[in-house]
């Protein structure tokens, strides 16, 4: 499971959406959570997921690859599914036994909510799929500059996003290696129900979590030994500048948000 968790991984290439200003991705990603939130029926999600796919295909990413990304947040989807269907009172019973009632609007209600959860993972995937970790940071930064008036630390809460998500599949890693180690010496994270597998982990966090700090401490050397000070007076070599791209993206993404829209003027679920 822990191979198959694709946030922070980077998918190097040369197709439309690498190109693209990783401000606008950052801002066409937030587009897409907030039309997710927007749309009122299951027509507008697929408006959203034929968005996402053309997206994940113009960037040469299969649509496998985004799939295995949701196997790790799997059990998620499934509790919200099942918590939404119980605690869901209104509509026509379908099935009911002792103090469990299930309807046609909790069920309805339950599935709406976990594909809105789905697309809210997919689409996050593309960005960091995308986008190098340095990109991110630049275009985060740019975004927030305008807040460094009101003394807001834009280099450096840009700066610790990125390595963040930079250390997800590193963290991954490492824990995918304890893991067959432990295994190696008679661990069994396999076998057993949900507790018990959740029990079987334990032992996997405190070397995980002393492998985080040494790693953490690492970097902090690494990077006062080159004396980062921080954004002050720091240049790039590379330098953000919107193209033409960039406009076809955004519009895009206001046709896609028109749909929505129009969907939702309608009645259109």
């Amino acid at each position: 499971m822990l191979k198959n968790i694709t946030i922070g991984q980077y998918f190097p290439g040369n197709s439309f959406v690498h190109r693209l200003d990783p401000r606008t991705k950052l801002l066409l990603t937030l587009g897409l959570i907030v039309v997710v939130f927007l749309s009122q029926g299951f027509l507008g999600f697929a408006a959203v997921f034929g968005y996402v796919l053309l997206a994940a295909r113009m960037s040469k990413i299969h649509l496998r690859f985004l799939v295995r990304g949701l196997k790790p947040v799997a059990y998620i989807v499934l509790i919200t599914f099942l918590l939404n269907i119980f605690f869901q009172s209104e509509g026509t019973p379908l099935f009911s036994w002792k103090f469990i009632t299930v309807t046609d609007m909790g069920l309805r209600r339950a599935a709406f909510l976990a594909v809105r959860l789905v697309l809210l993972i997919t689409a996050s995937q593309l960005l960091t799929l995308t986008t190098s970790a340095i990109s991110l940071t630049d275009g985060m930064e740019s975004l927030m500059r305008p807040l460094t008036r009101l003394r807001f630390p834009a280099h450096e809460i840009a700066m610790m996003m990125s390595i963040a998500l930079r250390f997800i599949p590193t963290l991954m890693e490492e824990a995918d290696k304890i893991m067959k180690a432990q295994m190696a010496r008679g661990a069994d994270f396999e076998s057993g129900n949900l507790f018990r597998r959740a029990k079987a982990m334990v032992p996997l966090l405190v070397p995980l979590f002393v492998s985080a700090f040494r790693r953490a401490d690492e970097l902090a050397m690494a990077m006062e030994a080159r004396c980062y000070h921080g954004g002050e007076g720091r240049t790039r070599m590379r330098q953000l500048k919107y193209g033409k791209n960039d406009g076809i993206a955004g519009l895009s993404l206001l046709a896609l948000v028109a749909v929505i829209v129009l969907f939702n003027i309608l009645g259109v679920f």
